[in-house]
């Protein structure tokens, strides 16, 4: 199927989109500053330049839109239609950089917390899910485990 943008259209769309300070971004820091926790942005020093940098726990948090960072089972995460190849070329870049990333943070004992962009768009839309998915960053940074998702 083709694209019903031109490609200078969709080139344009696309470089548009963000890559720190995204409306997710700022929802999770928001409601994890309301919940006492405080943190550094986007810290260059670490590996991957992590969203957010919570150095009292030794954590990276890593707010992952869905479509690029291939979230397993997620409706955001489909394949566009047209240069299947391009993008399956592109994806498959960003998952090895995205693993590599995660394992040199765990090499240097930072615990990583990746939060996904379809858990972020449900705890907008409902309060409950809101506060369980915070109640489960809490529980995580107060626990001994390297890594989780959510």
């Amino acid at each position: 199927m083709a694209d019903n943008k031109s490609q200078d259209a969709r080139s344009r769309n696309m470089a548009a989109i963000k890559g720190k300070d995204t409306k997710p971004e700022l929802f999770l820091r928001s409601a994890l500053f309301c919940k006492g926790l405080r943190y550094r942005k986007n810290v260059k020093s670490l590996p991957g330049c992590p969203d957010m940098w919570l150095a009292k726990y030794h954590t990276a948090i890593f707010v992952n839109g869905c479509f690029w960072h291939r979230h397993k089972d997620c409706k955001y995460a489909y394949m566009p239609k047209s240069r299947t190849e391009f993008w399956m070329t592109k994806f498959e870049k960003n998952e090895k950089r995205d693993t590599e990333v995660r394992e040199r943070l765990k090499e240097n004992n930072i615990r990583v917390l990746t939060v996904w962009e379809c858990t972020i768009r449900k705890m907008q839309s409902s309060e409950n899910d809101k506060e369980n998915t915070l109640n489960d960053i809490i529980r995580f940074l107060n626990s001994d485990r390297s890594e989780i998702e959510l």
